[in-house]
């Protein structure tokens, strides 16, 4: 949930997801833990859904960076500069 970063903007899915992942560690009962299972998989998804997405430094922004960077270069040239 802390990688996801979505405890600010929903609270309540996350708390029924960590109660949820606790009954699944909890339960002996296969078909128990499959409800539990594909609860616990829908609700990650809206979760993930919901993140905000993170502009960290990986390799597609560095490539756009790089991009913007040689463009500023050959409109310098092209200037005259």
């Amino acid at each position: 949930m802390d990688q996801l970063g979505v405890e600010g903007t929903s609270p309540g899915l996350v708390e029924v997801a960590l109660k949820l992942a606790r009954q699944l560690d909890e339960t002996d009962k296969p078909t128990s833990a499959a409800v539990v299972a594909r609860e616990l998989r829908s609700i990650m998804a809206d979760l993930r859904k919901l993140a905000p997405v993170n502009e960290g430094e990986d390799a597609v922004n560095d490539i756009a960076r790089q991009r913007e960077k040689r463009r500023a270069e050959a409109r310098q040239r092209a200037d005259g500069g």
